[in-house]
């Protein structure tokens, strides 16, 4: 009689487990708690935890209590597979996202679509995650290299004219793509008249950067593009800061965002160019509602100003949610088409989920790095940014025939 009640008392417990799974969507976070790219990661887990906590006090999805399933990447695609394959085997997840490394994001999304999973690619800014590499399972929020580099491109030569540029740039997938297309946008094809230094990635040491830098400084470049993100950038700003190389040429960064220049220092960052398709006091400076209510609330309950990163991961899961309940099921393909050719606003002005590619089109914003005294100013030490030029989503991204070049040229399929 006891051994059946205890039968009988595990199968309630089994029943209720599947209950409880069944009423519940789970997302699969893959993000870099270590490595290069560890302050990114923070960013987005905060976001990405505020972002479920505001859905499940509002009543969840579809009904249906939402929880987040975390992973270390450490920056390593091997391990961001690795990830991605247990948590749809082994945590049953709805959907993944993440990723502050292209290398990471594409490796990973290619184990989602074998798996039937979504992946969204949160800061990825590598031409590939969403072009030759593209797939009909991955959707990428952040803009890619093309995108800030035409807004970026569009700035520079408007403030520069034919000025000599020297670049120096990691040597991977975002690198070369974010240089290549900077490269078109500027005008500055020839490497023989606009030099370069590669790299490494990603074990680059300060004597890398100290080697690359004095390549710059002997060229007699205008303009000093570095083509560098997470702890490398940081760490190439404070070198060049010491090698007096701000006194010699304008510095300019592909992207940047909050906790990058924080890293950095007020006075170093003074004056440098960059790209950000977001950053907390953006919303304050064009009149974005929603978005000035995120960066007061993520500032609340974190005691620090939200970044771009951070924008990026909170948006993705409220676009799923949104998603989701438009097509009434967390069924992949339902999701795809719920997906495609949306348009959508949240923390910004309008953006669109493009059905050909899955990029997401959104206005890229070319920023200055204000003087010292303004970021100082501000009572958390975090108003860098001065909006000094923009272009729209749909005109910073690539045609369909440039797409459709791209995948050619990487012998893939003019479709997803």
């Amino acid at each position: 009689m006891k051994r059946r009640a205890s039968v009988f008392a595990g199968f309630i417990l089994l029943f209720c487990s599947f209950s409880l799974l069944a009423d519940t969507i789970r997302l699969g976070f893959n993000y870099p708690q270590s490595g290069r790219y560890k302050d990114l990661g923070q960013q987005q887990r905060l976001a990405a935890f505020l972002a479920v906590d505001e859905i499940n006090k509002s009543g969840g999805i579809l009904g249906k209590k939402v929880e987040l399933v975390i992973r270390n990447t450490a920056g390593s695609p091997e391990r961001g597979a690795a990830n991605t394959e247990e948590l749809i085997r082994q945590e049953k997840v709805d959907m993944v996202f993440g990723g502050a490394s292209s290398a990471v994001t594409i490796v990973s999304g290619k184990v989602a679509k074998k798996l039937g999973r979504l992946y969204f690619g949160t800061t990825t800014s590598a031409n590939a995650t969403t072009g030759s590499e593209g797939h009909d399972h991955m959707f990428r929020e952040y803009p890619n290299a093309w995108m800030t580099a035409n807004a970026l491109g569009s700035y520079l030569t408007s403030e520069f004219g034919d000025a000599k540029y020297f670049y120096v740039t990691a040597d991977y997938t975002w690198g070369w793509s974010s240089e290549a297309s900077i490269r078109e946008f500027t005008n500055t094809p020839d490497k023989q008249a606009h030099p370069h230094a590669l790299t490494p990635f990603p074990k680059a040491l300060i004597k890398d950067f100290k080697e690359a830098l004095g390549e710059a400084e002997a060229s007699g470049a205008d303009v000093l593009i570095l083509v560098l993100y997470g702890d490398d950038l940081v760490r190439a700003l404070k070198v060049a800061y010491e090698m007096g190389l701000k006194d010699k040429m304008k510095i300019v960064l592909p992207n940047i965002t909050l906790d990058i220049a924080q890293n950095v220092g007020a006075t170093i960052m003074e004056d440098v160019i960059s790209t950000t398709p977001w950053e907390w006091m953006i919303p304050y400076q064009l009149g974005f509602v929603r978005g000035q209510q995120f960066a007061e609330a993520f500032t609340e309950a974190y005691g620090i100003r939200p970044t771009s990163t951070a924008a990026t991961a909170y948006g993705i899961v409220y676009q799923y949610r949104d998603a989701v309940e438009r097509a009434g099921t967390t069924d992949t393909q339902s999701l795809i088409k719920a997906l495609e050719g949306h348009e959508f606003t949240l923390l910004k002005d309008r953006q669109q989920w493009r059905a050909f590619d899955h990029q997401n089109l959104q206005t890229v914003y070319v920023v200055r790095s204000k003087k010292r005294e303004e970021v100082t100013s501000d009572p958390l030490r975090s108003d860098f940014f001065e909006v000094v030029g923009s272009l729209e989503g749909e005109k910073a991204a690539q045609t369909l025939a440039e797409w459709q070049a791209e995948r050619a040229a990487a012998n893939k399929p003019p479709h997803l």
